[in-house]
């Protein structure tokens, strides 16, 4: 794992402060590469082939390709063998050489033949051709701005931002979309003219100009041959034992996040399979029951026999917000963020690489989302009157319940969710910002230079699902395609980079993911049971009473502290950002607040992005 960035003419010094940012990418060494059309920076966290032959900048044999790499390829080895078979000759162990002479081989079609995440940087000098490129599912990162004939690119956009001719501005639209989906989606982002390669995407630099494709979408093409329910079983668990075993790879110590959820501990168990040493786990854990999953935790940790650590976690100091946001580089209100960057900092402790669990609430229909919209199938069929003006309202005075879900809380969220634009589909349960929160919260100036359309993106993204009638299926594109890649992906990535650790994440190997998206959607979502092929691939694997518990997941108990500990620093900080105040109605945001900590209404996702907003502001602008 590490941090690559470049650009599209020579500057040495400047090469080399763009790759010093990236120093918690890749603390075990430095390289930079500077000819007059290219210059490329990179950091290394040393994984594979830890010696100076897996150094990179990378060079064929005559030099006339440069390879900047980020990630890991997990089919190296027998790509490797074929390639020798042609008569390539390699230097070194590493993943990264497979790369080079596999575009000697099939030159940009190396794409299709990478089993990994990754993302890199590849010239080829006899051609005055830059060739950049993102893994399929958009597991690893890639940032880039394109002004006036000039390219750069980076791992992290704080990188592009380290050259001073790059203008910090903000992007209104993108932080109109983030307060919504609390992420903001591809290919946008907070910072106005610096893009996100799309997941599956490559961009070439030819001829003094840039172009971007997509060689990869994930299609829901039905299994040939067709397969009965009990013989897909038993292929998902030849694919999961599969998808594990290459993710082992490794010349430094690893272990795997064990939450106590479905996800992870299917991974635990599957690890043990192939790891008859000591194998460690680590699990966050809250006083708060109702946020924690320390019980389940301990029931794998036990089954699995590992040496499991757990991290307590019920206070928040705001410099780990504050730290955490600046390795974010935009705002992405994922509740677990700060809990994750603690549990990789203990982790790093220890290990080098973790396995971890993201990825199958997508894949498989895990999330309560795709339950919400299971349920409206009925509930929409009442007339809107009694939708909107009498169950709304009256959902509007239930008040908050201090638990994380609760029958009340989950009510109330349904109906809000309900009630916004079918266009939404399953991701109106996953959208904040209702018709009363846009009608109050933004001035009209900022409203006059945006789109106010909440599922603009949606749509966009709905109409490249072609020729898929499942409605599951379809919904499983959009949590993919629009959501994962740049919210759960790129916490995961950031967080553990920001402690030089490894995170790889076994079920978004993509001819796993690819299965999945072959089989009917109700195999996934039956009734109101998600994963269900999942969970009937696990039987035997793991106690009963795992493989049949529901989703909980691991975020802070964020809404309690915006009433506690974070309340006056929250306040202040929202009364005093510039950018809150010259775009927001702040009397309106003191409202929110009053009523959020009256326990009238919980309004902490709102006050969670305004509050993330204005710390980034501060950080990156002030």
């Amino acid at each position: 794992m590490c941090g690559i960035c470049g650009f599209n003419w020579q500057d040495e010094s400047l090469i080399r402060a763009m790759a010093d940012t990236l120093a918690h990418r890749g603390p075990n060494q430095q390289g930079s590469f500077c000819c007059k059309e290219i210059s490329l920076g990179f950091r290394r966290l040393s994984i594979i082939d830890l010696s100076d032959k897996g150094r990179q900048p990378m060079f064929n044999e005559d030099s006339t390709l440069c390879l900047v790499f980020n990630g890991e390829i997990y089919n190296f080895q027998e790509l490797r063998r074929e390639l020798e078979q042609k008569g390539h000759v390699f230097r070194s162990h590493s993943d990264s050489e497979v790369i080079l002479h596999a575009y000697e081989e099939w030159g940009d079609k190396v794409l299709h033949r990478l089993r990994g995440m990754f993302a890199f940087a590849l010239y080829d000098q006899r051609r005055r051709r830059l060739l950049l490129a993102r893994d399929r599912i958009g597991i690893k990162p890639l940032y880039y701005t394109w002004q006036n004939g000039q390219l750069r690119f980076a791992s992290e956009i704080k990188a592009i931002l380290a050259d001073p001719q790059v203008e910090r501005r903000l992007n209104l639209q993108a932080m109109y979309d983030y307060l919504g989906f609390e992420f903001v989606p591809a290919p946008e982002t907070l910072f106005a003219n610096i893009h996100k390669l799309p997941a599956g995407h490559l961009l070439i630099l030819e001829n003094g100009q840039i172009r971007t494709e997509q060689y990869w979408d994930l299609q829901f093409l039905p299994a040939e041959p067709q397969l009965s329910f009990a013989e897909a079983v038993e292929k998902m668990r030849e694919l999961l034992d599969q998808a594990v075993a290459s993710h082992l790879v490794s010349d430094v110590p690893l272990g795997v996040f064990l939450s106590g959820g479905l996800d992870s501990s299917c991974l635990v168990a599957l690890m043990r399979k192939h790891i008859s040493g000591p194998l460690k786990t680590f699990t966050i854990g809250y006083k708060d029951k109702s946020f924690s999953e320390l019980d389940y935790a301990q029931i794998v940790a036990e089954h699995c026999q590992t040496e499991h650590q757990v991290l307590m976690l019920d206070s928040l100091k705001p410099e780990y917000i504050e730290k955490t946001l600046w390795h974010l580089d935009e705002p992405m209100t994922d509740l677990s963020t700060v809990p994750l960057y603690l549990l990789c900092k203990q982790a790093k402790e220890q290990v080098t690489v973790c396995l971890s669990g993201e990825g199958a609430d997508e894949s498989f229909a895990g999330y309560d989302r795709f339950k919400a919209s299971q349920i409206n199938r009925w509930f929409s069929l009442l007339p809107e009157f009694a939708r909107k003006n009498v169950l709304g309202r009256l959902a509007r005075l239930l008040p908050d319940q201090p638990q994380k879900k609760g029958a009340v809380n989950m009510l109330k969220r349904f109906i809000e969710g309900a009630n916004l634009d079918p266009a939404g589909q399953h991701l109106r349960w996953q959208y904040f910002l209702q018709q009363e929160l846009v009608a109050h919260l933004f001035n009209p100036s900022f409203c006059q230079q945006i789109s106010l359309d909440p599922f603009r993106l949606v749509r966009e993204h709905n109409a490249r699902c072609h020729g898929v009638n499942d409605r599951i299926n379809r919904e499983i594109y959009l949590d993919t395609r629009f959501m994962m890649t740049d919210s759960v992906l790129m916490k995961v990535d950031r967080m553990s980079m920001a402690n030089s650790l490894e995170i790889r994440v076994p079920l978004l190997d993509h001819p796993l993911v690819e299965f999945m998206a072959s089989l009917p959607g109700h195999w996934k979502l039956k009734g109101m049971t998600t994963k269900y092929i999942f969970r009937a691939a696990l039987e035997g694997l793991l106690p009963e009473k795992i493989v049949h518990r529901g989703k909980q997941g691991y975020s802070l108990p964020v809404k309690h502290l915006l009433r506690g500990e974070l309340k006056q620093y929250m306040i202040e900080l929202l009364n005093d950002s510039p950018v809150i105040r010259e775009h927001l109605n702040v009397p309106y945001i003191n409202q929110l607040i009053a009523e959020h900590s009256a326990l009238k209404h919980n309004h902490n996702h709102i006050l969670w992005a305004l509050l993330n907003i204005a710390i980034w502001h501060r950080r990156f602008f002030q």
